[in-house]
């Protein structure tokens, strides 16, 4: 699967401009963990655009009704797949490969950092500064549906520090300018 069959899978079972604005910005930041360890960026984007495709829809047996979904219909990578299953804790499913530590680590935070920018009088997620994302994640009261256990817990499954995991993401976000806030799709670079 390449990331426009992705893309119009995510836009077929995803009406909710807002889900679909975040597997946008999960892709950025699975784009850009790529890009920095030097692994498939396709692989890394189609695995950010379809790990909630199957939210809104089967929101009780998300992801494993997308997964199945994926195995019926498609020829996603078994990869993808795992990834896929282990970004949800309640699966049980490890997270053996970079691919999916990665997507377990973006996903939650990419949530906070959508959320910084739209309390911006400009609403441009390119003048958050990452003191800023700090302060706001100490704040359990912002952004209150971001599992910050998670957050920490995939910046220690990708061996970073915790400052260091919400600048790069911050940065990757970032880069989508100001798609990050809105569901057009970004260019693939």
């Amino acid at each position: 699967m390449n990331r426009a069959e992705a893309y119009a899978l995510m836009l077929e079972h995803t009406p909710s401009e807002s889900l679909r604005r975040h597997m946008l910005n999960v892709e950025a930041a699975m784009r850009w963990h790529a890009r920095l360890w030097g692994e498939d960026e396709e692989l890394y984007a189609v695995t950010g655009l379809l790990h909630d495709f199957d939210y809104e829809g089967h929101p009780a047996q998300h992801p494993t009704w997308g997964v199945a979904f994926l195995r019926e219909h498609t020829d996603t990578p078994q990869e993808v797949l795992d990834a896929i299953l282990g970004h949800a804790t309640s699966t049980g499913v490890p997270r053996e490969t970079r691919l999916a530590r990665t997507l377990f680590a973006v996903d939650e935070l990419t949530g906070l950092v959508q959320a910084a920018a739209l309390i911006r009088p400009d609403r441009d997620v390119r003048a958050v500064e990452p003191g800023s994302l700090k302060k706001r994640f100490r704040n359990r009261a912002f952004a209150a549906g971001v599992n910050r256990e998670e957050v920490e817990q995939g910046a220690r499954e990708l061996g970073v520090d915790l400052d260091t995991h919400l600048a790069n993401v911050l940065r990757a976000v970032q880069e989508l300018g100001p798609d990050a806030l809105a569901s057009a799709p970004p260019s693939t670079r």
